[in-house]
């Protein structure tokens, strides 16, 4: 425990028998409140006066000057006090924070909690369908899932990162009878394309015809909920389907190699993430046993079944509806091997403590359906599992639709980020001495970090706009920002030396010098809250604030020119701490710093 959070259970425990004493009143009916001293005003941390005016029997303002002068009498860490409308601001000594230092610099965990426990915790993420390329809107789901496995990982947790791969369903047969009928052969090879790009061009290929029938139908007299479930390409769809349910030979095999051209492509595209994954599952070995499971749900009386062999259940008391399960020609639906799939999980990883489901808010109704039906099925570990709802990602110019090709294919953003930040890296003349291969890196590592910390500094339940521009931006809050920052103090310490080996200084020589060593005290906290609420934006927006002190810092404190050895020691130890932090808080986001830009 480190800053605050030390502060606070040091003055908690002393200020308890000072205030009753003071007070005439029991310990255990002292009530302290603290919070961070408001940047307006002196001091270091408030006591919220009004929670003890009970006891005093005097004003809140009262309260806080009479308390204020005992602590400044009792305790010589406290150097000094103001009240602010029963507020009481206390200000603590250098030597306070300057010990705190000491013991940061000594912990090798940079004062992270450990919050775990022998049990393992599944986060699910990227989960794509196997018919269309990676794209933006997965970007932000990769990258969130990625990250909070991280952040968990970090604060001492057992973590299994997984996806289900949506490998079957109506979807899937779309792309396959758009290649049947159209592609007159092609492969990932014969074009040049990457697989899942391939696949994704008869997915809107197929859209494309269906509309066209749609249309035609309904010239022809249908309405249009009729001429959408009557279109022939449609019902080849369908056809497909059933015909893979079956097993049907032919059917596998062309689903077989069109998802394996499919998974060659996510491959390429996850490696150029630096993501991956401890394990897969693949809804077509799931949906099984969800539709075994609805069965069984069936004979035990918990769901019920229609005239035309449907199976549903009946969710209305849970504040829900009634929700399908099985189809009445026996085919599943999304939820029945979601329900296969969460039980699979529990019977591979006996230890398992919860699973973190990283979905966008569109899919909010079908979580809560879901968890409630493990529920009814007498699952206990239901109410452990977690959908992590994030919101969309938009562009300028609107929503993405997969199915009409109007999305930012994944690989080309990558591609964009990478190119735009070798222009602003090429423009800004700081690249001498790097070799044509060590600028690529380079150029990678930039437009990466730029493109993961603009999709992770927004809080998860936010929708968000994505803008290509800001996100490259070297000023502001972005990643360049906080790589270019984490450079320069690589920088700057590789040409500083100092023979000190123990600080002896009891005060700040300058303000910036305390203001820096209090948000470095804070990471650990930080990285605890992350933890506990799967929001890696508590992390980008630490580090952002890390390293605009830091860059505060170095422009009034001096390291090079500083005669004063301790003093430069410390700007020396400061600076270090920085440089580590940044680079572990960097990493959480899934993001690579250089050592040079």
């Amino acid at each position: 425990m480190f800053g605050l959070a030390q502060l606070q259970d040091k003055l908690s425990s002393e200020i308890t028998p000072i205030a009753a004493q003071l007070f005439s009143g029991d310990e255990a009916a002292i009530n302290l409140q603290f919070q961070e001293t408001r940047k307006e005003f002196e001091g270091d941390i408030t006591l919220v006066a009004f929670a003890l005016t009970k006891l005093s029997r005097k004003s809140p303002e009262e309260t806080g000057r009479m308390l204020g002068e005992v602590l400044k009498e009792k305790l010589a860490y406290v150097t000094n006090f103001n009240v602010v409308k029963g507020f009481l601001n206390i200000s603590i000594a250098d030597s306070f924070w300057l010990e705190q230092l000491v013991a940061l610099k000594a912990d090798d965990n940079m004062g992270v909690p450990n919050l775990g426990t022998s049990a393992t915790t599944m986060v699910e993420y990227s989960s794509p369908n196997t018919n269309k390329p990676l794209h933006l809107g997965h970007l932000r789901n990769i990258f969130l899932g990625d990250s909070v496995a991280k952040i968990l990982k970090r604060a001492g947790k057992q973590v299994e990162r997984t996806q289900i791969i949506n490998d079957r369903g109506i979807h899937i047969c779309k792309s396959m009878v758009a290649w049947e009928k159209f592609a007159q052969g092609e492969t990932p090879e014969s074009t040049g394309l990457k697989g899942d790009k391939l696949v994704g061009k008869y997915y809107v290929a197929f859209d494309k015809q269906y509309k066209e029938e749609i249309k035609a139908l309904m010239e022809a007299g249908k309405t249009e909920e009729e001429a959408k479930k009557e279109a022939p390409i449609f019902l080849e769809a369908q056809e497909t389907l059933r015909k893979w349910e079956a097993g049907d030979k032919a059917t596998v095999a062309l689903w077989e190699k069109m998802n394996s051209w499919v998974y060659n492509g996510f491959a390429a595209t996850y490696d150029q993430m630096h993501v991956s994954f401890d394990k897969l599952y693949y809804e077509s070995n799931t949906y099984l046993l969800g539709k075994e499971i609805v069965q069984k749900g069936l004979a035990d009386g918990k769901f019920y079944q229609k005239e035309d062999g449907s199976i549903w259940v009946d969710l209305t008391e849970d504040g829900y509806d009634h929700k399908l399960l099985l189809r009445g020609d026996g085919t599943a639906v999304y939820i029945t091997q979601d329900i296969g799939t969460a039980v699979l999980r529990y019977q591979d990883y006996p230890n398992l403590t919860g699973i973190v489901y990283t979905v966008g808010n569109e899919q909010d109704y079908h979580f809560n359906v879901l968890f409630k039906i493990l529920e009814k099925l007498g699952y206990q570990w239901a109410t452990s599992c977690y959908h992590l709802s994030y919101g969309m990602v938009d562009l300028p110019s609107g929503k993405m639709k997969s199915r009409e090709g109007t999305v930012v294919d994944a690989d080309d953003l990558m591609a964009e980020m990478e190119s735009t930040a070798g222009q602003i890296a090429e423009e800004a003349s700081k690249l001498d001495g790097l070799s044509e291969q060590e600028k690529k890196a380079l150029f990678h590592t930039v437009g990466m970090g730029a493109l993961k910390y603009f999709l992770l500094r927004v809080d998860p339940k936010k929708r968000m706009l994505f803008d290509p521009t800001e996100s490259v931006d070297f000023n502001g809050n972005t990643g360049p920002f906080i790589q270019y920052t984490y450079a320069r103090i690589n920088s700057i310490l590789q040409k500083q030396t100092t023979s000190v080996t123990q600080l002896s200084l009891t005060t700040f020589a300058e303000p910036k010098e305390k203001e820096l060593l209090r948000i470095l005290l804070e990471y650990g906290k930080n990285v605890g809250e992350a933890a506990e609420g799967y929001n890696p934006a508590q992390i980008a927006a630490y580090v952002y604030d890390l390293a605009k002190t830091y860059n505060a810092f170095y422009q009034s404190c001096s390291i090079a020119k500083e005669e004063n050895e301790q003093i430069k020691a410390l700007r020396i130890q400061l600076s270090a701490l920085a440089e580590a932090i940044i680079k572990d808080a960097m990493q959480l986001l899934g993001i690579t710093v250089p050592e040079r830009m």
